[in-house]
């Protein structure tokens, strides 16, 4: 009797199912349970040894696959309540790539040719003369000097110049402002906007008002202007070096110049495409003048 109960524990030692991971196996169906625990207080007991056992398999599982536990779902329920903005692309498209890259291409050229910024910089015995050049790009000058130029204008095809000219000035202003307000990109440098920055509405970086400005002038006077081959040289020079300025002083990024080029040249064919004849004109003139007289 001995040496058969030696063996008979032996072979249940050895038997595979009897491991924890396996006595799922061995467990009777619910209706047995349930008609155990009928019968006796012993049913209860194996069940609870029985899911215990179970717990303890399931617990060595979970913790091979996973070193945090319930803290490792809690860190995973947090990362999918993330954000999108704040995970990270690993795997980019080549257009995301290709646009930062050249964002911080322009951004590194734009901070190194800022020369004339600071006052102790390389350019700063040119930052008086940039900036006085960088001023005839202004929009307050252009519109003073159009508004003085039509009030002594005597001519009805020299007034009619001067008013579509101020349209497109007033066009200029209020759409690059406009673009800017949305956009909000700031400058290289990052400066405050000064006093006349404010009286424009030229507070952010892109598009650049100036060089929009110097565009569309420059295009509108030698298109209706009669000049001699210098005077035009020059005044596409003024143009080029005006929205240059505004890089060399810090206050513009390359591509804020070039687009504002481009919208200037739009600008331009836009009031040439709603030309205002010269009887519209008078018309404007003598409302802006007080002078107007109602049709009978």
């Amino acid at each position: 009797m001995p040496g058969s109960q030696a063996r008979s524990r032996a072979r249940d030692r050895n038997n595979v199912l009897n491991r924890p991971e396996f006595m799922s196996l061995n467990q009777p169906p619910r209706r047995e349970q349930g008609a155990g625990e009928g019968r006796g207080g012993g049913g209860p007991r194996r069940a609870s040894r029985q899911q215990s056992q179970q717990e303890d398999a399931g617990g060595r599982g979970s913790r091979d696959s996973s070193e945090g536990g319930p803290a490792a779902d809690g860190g995973a329920k947090e990362a999918s309540h993330w954000p999108e903005q704040d995970c990270m692309q690993l795997n980019p498209s080549f257009r995301v790539i290709a646009i930062n890259s050249l964002l911080a291409i322009d951004i590194s050229l734009s901070k190194r040719l800022g020369v004339c910024a600071g006052t102790r910089g390389a350019g700063a015995p040119l930052r008086s003369m940039v900036s006085l050049l960088a001023l005839s790009g202004h929009a307050l000058p252009w519109l003073c000097g159009t508004l003085i130029c039509l009030w002594s204008s005597n001519t009805l095809a020299g007034q009619e110049v001067l008013v579509n000219l101020l349209l497109a000035l007033i066009l200029d202003l209020m759409t690059v402002a406009g673009v800017q307000k949305l956009v909000k990109r700031r400058g290289p440098w990052d400066f405050p906007p000064g006093f006349l920055d404010y009286i424009a509405m030229d507070m952010y970086s892109f598009p650049a008002a100036h060089a929009s400005r110097a565009a569309m002038v420059s295009k509108f006077l030698l298109h209706h202007l009669v000049l001699a081959v210098p005077l035009r040289i020059l005044l596409y020079l003024w143009a080029l070096l005006a929205g240059v300025s505004r890089v060399l002083l810090g206050k513009h990024h390359i591509s804020d110049v070039s687009c504002g080029f481009a919208l200037g040249f739009l600008h331009f064919s836009l009031v040439e495409s709603v030309w205002l004849d010269s009887a519209t004109c008078q018309t404007l003139i003598s409302i802006g003048t007080l002078r107007w007289t109602p049709l009978v």
